[in-house]
């Protein structure tokens, strides 16, 4: 009889052992993939950044009829700040679009030209560090500096004629 208990102890010992060994590996799989999920949605992340700002503006620049509606220049009476200008007309008055980055944003504003709005009236697009605008005859380049400090550069050709700066 002394010798059954004893087997008995010993089948109970192998079992809480042998789950022991089981959760273990469960809670590695589990921690292990965790950390692939972090890691896939920071790259994701990294490249939306990267992605949306240059969307975002080849957007813009494709909303225009054609390139005569279209120039860079500083943004009012802030001339560090370069700004895109979407010039367009309702209803027999000039509205124009503005797209600048002001204060880590990607700013949008819309109002009629010449409303004397301040930058930081605008709408928040897109968490951005910078944006440099060039404008060389017909071609616009468009660089956004991303939350990361990621470069993303974008050269688009306008359509019609050039307005002047």
């Amino acid at each position: 009889m002394h010798h059954r208990t004893q087997k008995h102890s010993i089948d109970g010992l192998i079992t809480l052992v042998l789950f022991g060994v089981f959760a273990a590996c469960i809670l590695s799989v589990l921690l292990t993939g965790a950390e692939v999920y972090r890691k896939l949605t920071q790259r994701d992340q990294a490249a939306f950044n990267r992605r949306t700002g240059i969307q975002y503006m080849a957007t813009k620049v494709r909303q225009s009829a054609n390139a005569s509606q279209v120039r860079v220049d500083g943004f009012e009476d802030y001339e560090d700040i370069d700004c895109f200008y979407y010039t367009e007309q309702i209803d027999g008055y000039d509205y124009v679009t503005q797209v600048y980055c002001y204060d880590g944003w990607l700013m949008e504003l819309f109002t009629m030209d010449g409303s004397g709005a301040w930058p930081e009236d605008g709408e928040k697009v897109l968490e951005a560090q910078a944006m440099d605008l060039d404008l060389d005859g017909d071609l616009l380049t468009v660089s956004i500096t991303d939350v990361d400090g990621g470069i993303s550069t974008l050269t688009m050709s306008l359509r019609g004629e050039v307005a002047d700066s």
